[in-house]
């Protein structure tokens, strides 16, 4: 597809970076000339120099055939701008970056005359994402599909979990709905597994399942602990603000430590179930003073990457609180994986990803039929829900007929809203949405999860059945 970035900034690039993995034609524009020049250079896509909410520049950058524009500068009001006009010059879609919580309401009323396909605010994305791991407090990380009925979770076994040391195909005995579908080990070695497969401590396990089966299994396993009662936010920006909000609708006592006093008194009146302290979070009397010792749960949100993990880390030693710690520089996840900074949030890369998310639906339209992308292990492997279509031709061959390509897993089947856990007999039929894990980057269709002798068979198969139609 032809997609057209306004901005150059980490959103910008972020995007940039990982649609032309997808091989779509990406051009992007900014005022800001060096800015764009070491994207343009990096990257070698194309560059166009000006102010994209003008109608020259964006005819310049091809705007009027233009399946998609995303607007993602700093300046909220210039994205909806340049989104208006470059649905008028003749964009298909477009997608506006919309920070301010002011506006969270006002554009549900405006979205459909401003002609936006999406509206993606990064910080309410990320603070989501934040409280839906703190609902599982042992888990690192946690992903939906399938309208909710499917959770993705990763969590790291303990010397004595009573996986540790098991094989995948013993886990069943706890006969609940969930898969193993990915292992990390030692931080680089990455495995999407086999029944034979041996479970280790200090693996990190990505588990998908039934939502409804989950806490049961987490129950099993010693890892479903008690409701989080209480949380320590340590920022009181829009990130900080957004989780406070979610915490406080979700029966959880909330403190949010800030050091700007103007900003403390804004939350005091957006936030008045809260307690609003004004200080600061970096200073570890003050945390001991706030009872950090003994919360359930514990935030570090300010503006600086560096401050936020010394916090969670010195937390971390004095606490067993469940962690959240924000970083905004996405070249050090690396680094940053291999510390103990508790649940780590890059909000760029999951505002990325719910775009992502929205370009492959519109390829599902172009002939991809992926519904849902996420990408879990920090990026290394992906979770794919593909719809199925009546001329697939994997329709009824039982799973274990099929010859998967390596690194390769199907994880559940969502019929109807009835989730299958498969196993070697089940087949898939039209209207299922299967999801597929893998380390393979850019499957855009069902079909792609197969190896080459089988894919061919398939390719011949849609051929005599285009003849047939």
């Amino acid at each position: 597809m032809k997609i057209v970035i306004i901005g150059s900034g980490k959103l910008g690039r972020t995007l940039a970076e990982q649609l032309i993995q997808e091989d779509h034609d990406i051009t992007m524009v900014d005022e800001n000339a060096s800015k764009l020049q070491y994207v343009v250079n990096r990257l070698d896509i194309l560059g166009i120099h000006g102010n994209g909410a003008t109608i020259p520049v964006l005819r310049e950058a091809g705007v009027d055939d233009a399946d998609l524009v995303i607007a993602a500068t700093a300046e909220d009001e210039l994205n909806l701008l340049a989104c208006l006009i470059a649905k008028r010059v003749g964009a298909r879609n477009t997608i506006a970056r919309v920070r301010n919580p002011e506006y969270i309401d006002v554009m549900s009323l405006v979205k459909q005359d401003l002609g936006l396909s999406l509206s993606i605010n990064p910080e309410l994305a990320c603070a989501v994402e934040m409280s839906r791991v703190l609902k599982f407090p042992s888990m690192i990380t946690v992903d939906t599909f399938a309208k909710g009925r499917v959770e993705i979770l990763q969590f790291e076994i303990t010397e004595d979990s009573p996986l540790a040391g098991m094989k995948l195909r013993d886990v069943s005995r706890f006969k609940k709905r969930i898969l193993v579908c990915a292992v990390e080990r030692n931080d680089s070695e990455i495995y999407i597994p086999s029944g034979d497969f041996q479970l280790r401590a200090g693996d990190h396990v990505s588990i998908v399942g039934d939502t409804s089966h989950i806490p049961r299994f987490l129950s099993q396993i010693g890892m479903m602990e008690d409701k989080i009662h209480n949380i320590i936010i340590v920022g009181g920006g829009r990130i900080g603000y957004y989780l406070a909000k979610q915490m406080i609708e979700s029966d959880v006592d909330v403190t949010l430590v800030e050091h700007d006093l103007n900003r403390c008194h804004q939350l005091a009146e957006l936030l008045p179930e809260a307690d609003i302290i004004h200080g600061d979070g970096t200073d570890q009397q003050v945390l001991i003073e706030i009872g950090v010792e003994s919360a359930d749960s514990f935030a570090s949100l300010t503006g600086f990457d560096e401050e936020n993990i010394m916090m969670s880390l010195y937390v971390g030693s004095m606490s067993k609180a469940k962690r959240i710690t924000k970083v905004t520089r996405i070249p050090f996840t690396k680094v940053i994986a291999q510390l103990n900074a508790g649940s780590v949030f890059f909000p760029v890369l999951i505002a990325a990803e719910h775009i992502i998310r929205y370009v492959r639906a519109m390829q599902n339209s172009y002939g991809s039929n992926v519904e849902t992308l996420c990408r879990i292990i920090d990026d290394k492997a992906e979770a794919l829900e593909f719809y199925v279509n009546r001329n697939s031709p994997l329709i009824d061959i039982p799973l274990m007929d099929m010859e998967l390509k390596e690194n390769v897993l199907v994880g559940t089947i969502n019929r109807g809203g009835r989730i299958i856990i498969p196993g070697g007999s089940d087949v898939i039929q039209p209207g299922d949405t299967v999801i597929v894990v893998t380390t393979i980057k850019g499957l855009n269709a069902l079909e792609d999860i197969l190896s080459s002798s089988q894919s061919c068979l398939s390719s011949i198969f849609l051929f005599f059945l285009s003849i047939k139609a």
